[in-house]
Formats: C-alpha cells, sequence, structure tokens
C-alpha cells in the first residue's frame, strides 16, 4: 500500500477511520477483500504470493495496515511486510505490547499502524522509535509519518474535510481517486527515475503494470460497527469490483 490516511478519535460518532490507496504491480496475485477463511474474524485483503495484507480489522477492532519504504537498491528482508499485519490481526497482543516487541531487523523498510480500540500506535525501522498516537488526523505513504509529500498534504486536506460528511463515504472515496500529477518542482526525490516519480506523485496511480489496485475506505463506529468498503482496479485504472462488507465488533 502507498498511501493511507487515518482519522483516530477526531469523529463524534467513528472513533477509527481509515481511506487508503493500495499500490502494487498487476501481475502480483491478490484477493479482493473478505473475511480469511483461515482466520475468520479478520477482514481484508490477501497477498496470494507471501499470505499477507497491507490492510485489515478484525471483529475485536484491531486494526493494522502497512506501507513500504521506499529505498531503490535496497536488499529485501527475510519476511514479507504483510506478515506484520497478519501477526497482530490474528494475534490477542495489545498494539502497545506487539509494536515494542517486534522484531524488525527481518524486513524491509517499513510503515506500520497497529490499533486495539484503546490505542493506535505507528512503527518503522527506518529510524521512528514505537509511538503512541493521539487523537488526530495522520498519513503515511513510503517514507515516515506525516512525510510531507505533496500528495500526502493533499490526501489529509482532503480527508480532513470528507469525514465531516460522514455517513457518505463517496467523499471520502473522491480523494483517493484523485490522479492529479504534481509539478516537478513540487516532487520529493525518493531515488527512482523522473518519469517514475512523476507518476508515484499521484494520490491515485495509474500506468499498465503497476498503480492503484485496491481503494479502501474503513469505518469503526462508536457503537462498535465495522464498515469495509474497497473499489478495486486493474491496468490505467480500470474499475473491477466493488464490496461492502459491514460486522459488529
Amino acid at each position: 500500500m502507498c498511501l493511507i490516511v487515518v482519522g483516530w478519535r477526531v469523529h463524534p460518532d467513528y472513533p477509527l477511520i481509515v481511506a487508503a490507496n493500495r499500490d502494487e504491480f498487476y501481475a502480483r496475485p491478490s484477493a479482493f477483500a473478505d473475511f480469511w477463511t483461515d482466520t475468520p474474524e479478520v477482514i481484508g485483503g490477501r497477498d496470494l504470493e507471501a499470505g499477507g495484507t497491507w490492510l485489515g480489522i478484525a471483529r475485536t477492532g484491531r486494526f493494522a495496515a502497512v506501507t513500504n519504504v521506499r529505498e531503490p537498491g535496497v536488499g529485501k528482508g527475510l519476511h514479507s511486510r504483510g506478515k506484520l499485519t497478519q501477526a497482530f490481526l490474528a494475534g490477542q497482543q495489545t498494539a502497545s505490547d506487539y509494536a515494542r516487541q517486534l522484531e524488525m531487523r527481518d524486513f524491509s523498510g517499513f510503515n506500520l499502524l497497529l490499533g486495539d480500540s484503546q490505542s493506535l500506535w505507528y512503527c518503522s525501522n527506518r529510524g521512528a522509535e514505537p509511538q503512541e498516537l493521539a487523537p488526530g488526523i495522520y498519513g503515511m505513504s513510503n517514507h515516515l509519518l506525516d512525510s510531507p509529500w505533496p500528495k500526502l498534504v493533499t490526501a489529509r486536506l482532503g480527508f480532513a474535510q470528507a469525514i465531516a460528511k460522514l455517513p457518505d463515504r463517496g467523499p471520502l472515496f473522491d480523494v483517493l481517486a484523485d490522479d492529479e500529477i504534481v509539478p516537478d518542482t513540487e516532487l520529493p526525490s525518493t531515488g527512482v527515475p523522473l518519469e517514475w516519480e512523476r507518476r508515484l506523485s499521484a494520490i491515485f496511480v495509474r500506468s499498465e503494470d503497476y498503480g492503484t489496485r485496491a481503494s479502501t475506505v474503513l469505518t469503526l463506529a462508536g457503537d462498535g460497527q465495522i464498515t469495509f468498503e474497497e473499489r478495486s482496479f486493474g491496468p490505467h485504472g480500470r474499475a473491477l469490483q466493488s464490496s461492502v462488507i459491514s460486522t459488529a465488533v
């Protein structure tokens, strides 16, 4: 996943609000969001190559999401980053204990959000100590939490306006569908060729081989109602399917 914005205890009716785009090569096999057959209390998409997930929530209210850190030329870690979320969602540790006890050296660069209804934690193996997040709106892309990349700044601003219109989730999907390319003068320098830097600067990424494969809006209401809506896409942003899953904690 390459962009995620989270509202933690900033809305009177929804303690947790998530809007996220997962960017990946289209050739990597993935399953659409659903309840997991091997862990039925968990809802999320599934990476069919390594078995993990980029974003999920359990009926217990446990939430997890991960993004990679863009660092061209750095070797791959021993384990897939999707295992970080999978293990937390299927486990029983608090977010605090999981974040503090995590063995981070075995993974490529990552940003990880962990929630357990009582707290929301952020951790990374690229220079950031695990930290509990105060109520607020936070964003992750492919650098550290709240890095001021143009697309992340734009997404956070749009998210702050869109959540005022809940339970209508359409405005949040509008934020995620923004495919505007950032001007060259505002591009971050992340070590990839300029053509890719431009393409990846959009909130919604389009190309033939790589792009936004899923847009997700997730809400956890104060009464325990979970709503997980996913819209899936193919090459050049071609719509594939959409689904809404609702359940109670």
